[in-house]
C-alpha cells in the first residue's frame, strides 16, 4: 500500500483527493438529512448490534454470537424497509435539487423562552374562547414527514399568528401547526392517531393525535379542547391535562432547559376533552 502511494502521480493524487471529498460530502449531507430524526436512534441500535457480534465471539458466548449473527444477516433486508422514509426524502431532495443546496452550517440557536411564551399565551387565549388547537413543538426528533402533509408557512412564531390559524371555518384551522425553533414551519398538518386509547375513550381526535406523535417522537404537543377549554400537554405518550397558563410555561421550559428524556409531570388521566 505504501509503495503504491509513493508511486502515485500528481493527477492520481488530485483524483484521489477529489474522490474522497465527494464521498465525504455525500456522507455529511446524509448525516444532515437524518440528524434529529428517528433514524438516529435506529442507527445507534444497529451499530450496537454490529459491535456486539465480534465481542460475543471474542468472549466465547457462542449462543449469543449465533443469535446476533442471525440478526446481523436480517439487517441486510430490514435496513431498506426501516429507513424507507429517510431514503424517500433523500431521493426527493436530490430530485428537487435541495440535497446540495442547503447551508453547510446548522441553524443559529434560538430563544426558546420567547417561543414558549408565545405558545403559552396563544393557548391561554384559545382556551378562554373555547377554540380547539393542536400545536407541535419539534425537539431533537425531526418531524419532516408530518410537515410534508401540511401547508408550508415559514413564519416567526407569535401568539397572534397561532390564534388566527385556529379560527374556526378557516382553511388552515383543521390539523396541527408544527413549530421548529422559532419558526412556524407548517399548518394543517396531519398527525398519526394513538392506538393506546381504548374503545369508548373520551379523548377526541386532537388529543389522540397529540399522543400519537408524542409516542413516535420526542415532540412536545400542546392541545386546547374546544369543548372544555382545557389545555393539555402530550410528551412521550403521556397526556398532562387541565393545565394553567403558568404550569404550561413551566413544563415547556423544563423540557427545553433539560434537553433530556421526559421524566414525568403530574398526570391527569380522567375527565373528558376533545
Amino acid at each position: 500500500m505504501l509503495s503504491f502511494i509513493t508511486t502515485m502521480t500528481w493527477s492520481q493524487w488530485l483524483l484521489s483527493v477529489l474522490d474522497i471529498a465527494i464521498v465525504s460530502y455525500g456522507f455529511y449531507r446524509l448525516f444532515r438529512l437524518i440528524r434529529g430524526t428517528r433514524a438516529v436512534q435506529l442507527i445507534k441500535g444497529i451499530v450496537l448490534i454490529l459491535l456486539a457480534v465480534p465481542v460475543s465471539q471474542y468472549l466465547h458466548l457462542y449462543a449469543t454470537h449465533e443469535i446476533l449473527a442471525a440478526i446481523q444477516t436480517m439487517l441486510i433486508v430490514a435496513i431498506p424497509i426501516v429507513f424507507q422514509p429517510e431514503l424517500r426524502r433523500a431521493l426527493e431532495q436530490i430530485g428537487h435539487g435541495r440535497f446540495f443546496s442547503e447551508p453547510l452550517l446548522g441553524h443559529e440557536p434560538v430563544d426558546m423562552a420567547q417561543v414558549i411564551d408565545e405558545v403559552a399565551r396563544a393557548a391561554d387565549h384559545l382556551a378562554k374562547s373555547r377554540t380547539g388547537a393542536l400545536m407541535v413543538l419539534e425537539r431533537q426528533t425531526g418531524l419532516n414527514e408530518y410537515v410534508a402533509t401540511g401547508v408550508p408557512i415559514e413564519a416567526k412564531v407569535s401568539a397572534a399568528l397561532l390564534e388566527n390559524l385556529f379560527v374556526p371555518n378557516t382553511p388552515l384551522h383543521d390539523g396541527a401547526v408544527i413549530i421548529r425553533g422559532d419558526r412556524l414551519v407548517a399548518a394543517a398538518a396531519f398527525l398519526p392517531l394513538t392506538d393506546a386509547a381504548r374503545p369508548g375513550s373520551e379523548l377526541g381526535s386532537r388529543h389522540r393525535a397529540a399522543l400519537g406523535v408524542s409516542e413516535q417522537s420526542d415532540a412536545a404537543v400542546v392541545v386546547v379542547s374546544e369543548e372544555t377549554g382545557w389545555i393539555s400537554l402530550a410528551v412521550e405518550g403521556k397526556l398532562n391535562r387541565r393545565l394553567e397558563d403558568r404550569t404550561l410555561r413551566e413544563m415547556l421550559n423544563r423540557l427545553y432547559r433539560a434537553r433530556a428524556p421526559y421524566n414525568g409531570f403530574k398526570l391527569f388521566t380522567r375527565g373528558s376533552a376533545r
